[in-house]
């Protein structure tokens, strides 16, 4: 067998090869991609291949993917180019005869109100129409995308959004990679979708709430129009495109677009999801 894990040297590819071999797969079955080979060394010194692959590339993902048999795809982060990029993975894991392509999508991607879905649900599409056997991790946010932002939370004494009393499923990162870990190694994930969501879901007042009780700082929720947090965001540094976009997402959330309540991953991973209280306080320490 032979797993290739695309963008390995980002945080999420990492640590998916991290749980590859806790796993026990053998260190030379897992390829390792990126575009930048030198930032997985550490990888390739225990053993792990690691093979360029660009999505922007066609030459080197047809070359990375030779003798594949499992494929985790990583979705990119190049806005506007993703459908493009992910389309010709699926074709040249098509073209190498993989035996399952593994997919980081959206929540409810072919039906949600979320802008940021809409290129998950148009690569979901392409990879159905490879004919290739497919799994769709439709990842939930992490919880990194709020503990990340704990300096700032503290620094202005406040969590800003315009997500109103909407339910966040978070995860944390790394049960969200062995989770995608859990269906590269398994059986009787082919043609899956699975919505990824922590078991116990936080409204953004809850999540000001548990960074002050664990700061010791005072910390609150003030929920803001969608054009005004939009204002914000674009104030403290963002393009306005992006400010928009995520002050949308917001909006989206208030709706419970990010509510996922399926289950999929504790039961893919066999325990119990990670509870937001622990993230905040790795993060705080």
């Amino acid at each position: 067998m032979s797993i290739v894990v695309t963008a390995a040297s980002g945080q999420f590819g990492r640590l998916v090869v991290e749980s590859l071999l806790a796993r026990g797969v053998p260190a030379d079955q897992i390829v390792a991609t990126t575009r930048q080979v030198d930032r997985l060394a550490d990888l390739a010194g225990h053993g792990v291949q690691v093979r360029l692959l660009d999505y922007s590339d066609p030459a080197s993902i047809a070359a990375a993917l030779t003798g594949a048999t499992r494929v985790l795809l990583v979705s990119g982060n190049e806005f506007g180019q993703r459908v493009a990029q992910h389309t010709a993975v699926a074709q040249a894991a098509q073209a190498s005869g993989v035996e399952l392509l593994a997919y980081t999508s959206a929540p409810h991607a072919d039906h949600t109100s979320l802008q940021l879905a809409a290129e998950h649900a148009a690569t979901e599409a392409a990879i159905r129409a490879t004919g290739v056997e497919f799994t769709f991790l439709r990842n939930g946010w992490y919880f990194e995308n709020y503990t990340a932002q704990i300096p700032s939370y503290l620094e202005h004494g406040a969590v800003l959004g315009s997500a109103g009393e909407g339910r966040i499923s978070g995860a944390a990162r790394a049960d969200l990679a062995e989770a995608a870990a859990a269906v590269l190694v398994g059986d009787g994930h082919a043609g899956q979708v699975y919505e990824l969501g922590g078991d116990t879901s936080f409204s953004l007042g809850e999540l000001a709430a548990l960074v002050a009780e664990q700061s010791g700082k005072p910390v609150v929720y003030r929920d803001l129009p969608v054009e005004q947090f939009a204002a914000a965001l674009e104030g403290a540094g963002l393009p306005a495109p992006v400010a928009a976009l995520f002050a949308a997402t917001d909006s989206s959330i208030r709706d419970g677009a990010l509510l996922i309540e399926t289950g999929d991953l504790s039961r893919l991973i066999g325990r119990p999801t990670s509870p937001l209280s622990d993230a905040v306080a790795a993060a705080l320490r």
